[in-house]
């Protein structure tokens, strides 16, 4: 693939060129010129769009596609398509279909069906086997067969033993264990945040500390064991301040935190709509600003879409009944742009590859290119016509965001809407 990128901004700060505006030429799938203006002296294709400004591709650590199994909520062909029209050019992928991803056959399998694809598809391997949280499943074999963590998604490890034993066998091999903070008997039969709101809408609650105690004792656990730990989508106050003092001790951890978390919270229940049931759920704005304050000061390592296809039988019934999950890929980027400055979004948004041994790829003469193209500027309400994927469950219906995505240049291949 020949072609040339026409006044773009780069926003790179690992580039020489951050903050300027450049003519790109890439050639076989590598950037081989950097300048203000270039001619198109050999007919390449150009790419001249409208406030044009590229960054490296973005990567997103928590991304849940239906197949195999789960088909009606998301195939992984359209689930990539989805991705690289939102930006992405790699994904972490959770281990939730049906049969859970918890052998070395299953992560072939992913990675096979996604073989030649755009967009980088890294599975997450089940921890435990069957994601039960009784025994440890096949992690090394895993990670041999191409998977870059091991969780088990939105079920906590409820023995605090068999997360012992991840940490400190999965740290022979520098492997990444996640482990999703809820203390489930304090959740009981809670679906929503335990507040206010939850009290006057007649809603069972649950409580933050149902995730501040489990993130409490996998912090000491971490502390005994010396091992390798990310915490995904914390989503209160108290979870900030127990991960910042945690690395104030040196420990080896890292956690995110979902978009909707961090623009949205509690009082969006208001109208029992479904798609605002997600896990965790949404918080207190004293939460939502802790939150904002963890990213800011570094405390919270990487955003997530925590994009979770769910399909209308599940969705579509009673509040009690619905599925947690919303759709987010479409979304990430203009919803993090309402809270955030473009430098910071994109930071984010580009944060969590190293930690998930994803290769990067700065913005410079020589590099294999993987950018994403995008442009900060202009707001709209999001609608359903902005959703790209299989299901329509999305937190952001009706919300107001801001900038626009073109699309991805990566792998010697482009896609541009």
């Amino acid at each position: 693939m020949n072609l040339i990128i026409k006044s773009a901004t780069i926003i790179d700060k690992t580039s020489e060129h951050h903050g300027s505006q450049k003519d790109i030429l890439i050639e076989n799938g590598v950037i081989t010129q950097i300048a203000t203006s270039l001619e198109n002296s050999q007919n390449y294709e150009t790419i001249s769009l409208e406030n044009l400004h590229i960054s490296q591709g973005w990567f997103d650590s928590s991304v849940s596609l239906g197949e195999p199994g789960f088909e009606e909520r998301e195939t992984i062909e359209n689930g990539l398509k989805t991705a690289a029209k939102s930006g992405f050019t790699a994904i972490a992928v959770n281990p939730n279909a049906h049969p859970i991803a918890d052998t070395k056959a299953d992560i072939s399998y992913l990675k096979s069906k996604a073989f030649g694809n755009i967009v980088d598809l890294h599975p997450i391997g089940a921890l435990t086997n069957a994601s039960k949280s009784v025994d440890l499943a096949e992690v090394f074999d895993m990670k041999n067969a191409g998977a870059v963590a091991f969780g088990d998604y939105q079920k906590a490890v409820k023995n605090p033993n068999l997360l012992k034993i991840a940490l400190l066998y999965a740290d022979n091999f520098d492997g990444l264990v996640l482990s999703f903070p809820q203390e489930d008997d304090i959740v009981g039969k809670g679906i929503v945040n335990e507040g206010y709101n939850s009290t006057r809408l007649g809603l069972k609650g649950m409580p933050s500390l149902a995730e501040e105690l489990h993130v409490a004792r996998d912090l000491f656990l971490l502390e005994y064991t010396k091992g390798k730990l990310h915490i995904p989508t914390i989503s209160t106050a108290k979870s900030v301040e127990l991960i910042r003092k945690a690395k104030a001790k040196g420990l080896n951890v890292s956690c995110s935190v979902a978009i909707h978390n961090l623009v949205l919270t509690d009082d969006e229940l208001e109208g029992f709509d479904t798609n605002y049931k997600v896990l965790p759920p949404l918080r207190t704005e004293n939460d939502r600003k802790a939150l904002i304050a963890g990213i800011e000061d570094g405390t919270i390592d990487m955003v997530t879409s925590d994009h979770n296809p769910i399909d209308v039988e599940h969705k579509k019934v009673e509040f009690d009944n619905a599925l947690y999950g919303t759709i987010g890929l479409e979304s990430a980027f203009g919803a993090l742009q309402t809270i955030f400055d473009t430098e910071t979004t994109i930071k984010m948004l580009s944060a969590g590859k190293e930690r998930f041994g994803v290769e990067t790829s700065a913005i410079a003469v020589g590099q294999t290119v993987n950018l994403t193209l995008f442009n900060p500027e202009g707001s709209y309400t999001f609608s359903n016509e902005h959703i790209h994927s299989s299901s329509q469950n999305s937190a952001f219906l009706g919300k107001k965001l801001k900038g626009s995505v073109y699309g991805i240049v990566h792998k010697n291949q482009k896609l541009i809407s």
